[in-house]
C-alpha cells in the first residue's frame, strides 16, 4: 500500500521534479469555481485552499518544483481573518488592476475601431457599454457585451445573460443598513463611498454593506474609483439590469419610481411645470434620509433619480459647462432621438423664475441650440418652509426655446 506522502499532489510533482530535473509551470483558470458554485461548502472551500496552499506557499519545496503559477477567476484569493492563505501570488483585481487595468476589457481605441469597421455609433456604444475606469486607463468597456452588440448589430442589454445576474437579487435583498439607500443613489447617477478592506473574497461572508458592494465590484456591477474610494453604475446596461434587480416586493416603492419616470419625462416634454413639480416632490421625499433633502446637491440626486428613463433617449451631465458658468443639468439627446435638449437649473428656498432668469443671464444656453435645436429651459425650486410651517414645497417652470 502506498504511504500518504504519495498520494499527496505536491509531494509526486516534488518527486517528478527530483527524477526528470524539469520544474512545473501550473495555470488554473476560474480558480474560484468551488466559492461561486459550492458557496456554502465552507469545508470543502478550506480543503481546496489547504491544497493550494501546499502547492504554492513560499518554500525549498516550491522553489524547486515549481516555476510559475498564473491563476484567473473573479474572486480575488481567499482570506481567511485578516491574513490571505496565500501570501505569495502578485494579485490584479478589479479594484487594483495595476499594469493589467487595459487587460479588464476593451479599451476606448479598440471599441472605436470595431464601431468603424461595423458602422455602429461609438456614443452609443459608449453610454451602453463604457464606464469601468482605473488609474491608469480611463474608459474600459464590457467585452463581452461590446461584441454581443457588433455580432447582433443591436444595442442591447447583454449582462441578464450571465450566470451572476440570478445572484444580484439576492445580494441586494439583503439590505444591510443603508444599502437600499446606496443603490437608489447609484441609480441617480451619484457614487457612493465604500470600504472594500472587510471584504473575505467569498460569496457569503457578508458582515455590512462595504462587503456586498465590494462583490458587486468584482463582479463587474459596479465601477469603482480607487482615488475617490466610491463605487458606481458605470453604464446604461447595469443600470438596466440593477432596474430589473429591485422590482420585486421589498423595493417596490423604488420600482414605483423608476415606472413614473416615463411619465415625468413626458411631461417635461409637454411643459406639464405642475405635473413636473409634484413628481420630483414625491422622489425627493422618498428619499430624504440617503440625500440629505434640505439642500440642491439633495435636489440635483432626487431628479437623477426621478429622470431615471431619460437616459434611454439623453446623456445625463451634472455641473455641464457652457457660458459663464455651470449649469446643474444638462440632457444631451442621442444620435437619432428626435427630442430637445434640455438644461435644469436648481434652486433652494428661493424660486423658478430665478432659476430660469441664472440660465439666460449665465447664457448656459450657449451653442446647445446650434447643435440640437429645440431646447427646453426648466427651473426647479424647492422651498423648505412655506408661511411658517414645514412644507416640503417643489415648484417648477419650463421654457420651450
Amino acid at each position: 500500500m502506498k504511504g500518504m506522502e504519495e498520494t499527496v499532489l505536491a509531494y509526486v510533482l516534488s518527486s517528478i521534479t527530483a527524477k526528470t530535473n524539469e520544474k512545473f509551470v501550473i495555470i488554473i483558470d476560474e480558480w474560484d469555481a468551488l466559492f461561486r458554485e459550492t458557496k456554502n461548502d465552507f469545508a470543502l472551500q478550506k480543503e481546496y485552499v489547504q491544497l493550494l496552499r501546499g502547492l504554492f506557499k513560499a518554500g525549498p519545496s516550491t522553489d524547486k518544483t515549481i516555476a510559475a503559477a498564473y491563476m484567473t477567476g473573479i474572486l480575488p484569493i481567499k482570506k481567511y481573518g485578516t491574513q490571505s492563505a496565500l501570501t505569495d501570488f502578485r494579485e490584479f483585481t478589479m479594484t487594483r488592476p495595476a499594469k493589467l487595468a487595459e487587460y479588464v476589457g476593451f479599451t476606448e481605441e479598440e471599441v472605436r475601431c470595431l464601431c468603424q469597421e461595423h458602422h455602429m455609433d461609438p456614443e452609443s456604444m459608449s453610454a451602453w457599454y463604457d464606464g469601468y475606469s482605473f488609474s491608469r486607463i480611463r474608459h474600459v468597456y464590457s467585452p463581452n457585451s461590446v461584441m454581443n452588440a457588433v455580432i447582433n448589430e443591436e444595442f442591447a442589454n447583454y449582462w441578464t445573460d450571465s450566470e451572476s445576474y440570478d445572484s444580484l437579487k439576492g445580494y441586494i435583498s439583503m439590505n444591510f443598513d443603508g444599502l437600499r439607500d446606496d443603490i437608489i443613489s447609484m441609480l441617480g447617477g451619484v457614487s457612493v463611498r465604500v470600504r472594500i478592506g472587510t471584504f473575505q473574497n467569498d460569496m457569503t461572508s457578508f458582515k455590512n454593506k462595504d462587503d456586498v458592494l465590494t462583490l458587486l465590484i468584482h463582479l463587474g456591477y459596479l465601477g469603482y474609483d480607487s482615488v475617490e474610494k466610491k463605487v458606481f453604475i458605470p453604464n446604461k446596461e447595469i443600470a438596466e439590469a440593477f432596474a430589473d434587480a429591485v422590482s420585486g416586493d421589498k423595493w417596490e416603492d423604488v420600482a414605483e419610481l423608476l415606472r413614473e419616470s416615463e411619465d415625468l419625462l413626458d411631461a417635461t416634454l409637454r411643459g406639464d411645470s405642475e405635473t413636473v413639480a409634484n413628481a420630483l416632490e414625491k422622489v425627493h421625499s422618498l428619499n430624504s434620509s440617503v440625500l440629505r433633502y434640505n439642500n440642491e446637491a439633495s435636489l440635483s440626486s432626487a431628479i437623477m433619480i426621478a429622470y431615471y428613463t431619460a437616459r434611454r433617449f439623453y446623456k445625463i451631465i451634472p455641473e455641464f459647462p457652457e457660458g459663464k458658468g455651470f449649469a446643474d443639468l444638462a440632457f444631451l439627446p442621442g444620435k437619432d432621438v428626435d427630442k430637445p435638449a434640455m438644461i435644469i437649473e436648481l434652486k433652494y428656498d428661493k424660486d423658478a423664475d430665478t432659476a430660469i432668469k441664472q440660465i439666460h443671464e449665465n447664457r448656459y444656453d450657449g451653442d446647445l441650440k446650434k447643435y440640437f435645436g429645440n431646447l427646453l429651459l426648466v427651473g426647479i425650486n424647492y422651498n423648505k418652509d412655506l408661511n411658517g410651517a414645514d412644507m416640503k414645497r417643489h415648484t417648477c417652470i419650463i421654457e420651450k426655446v
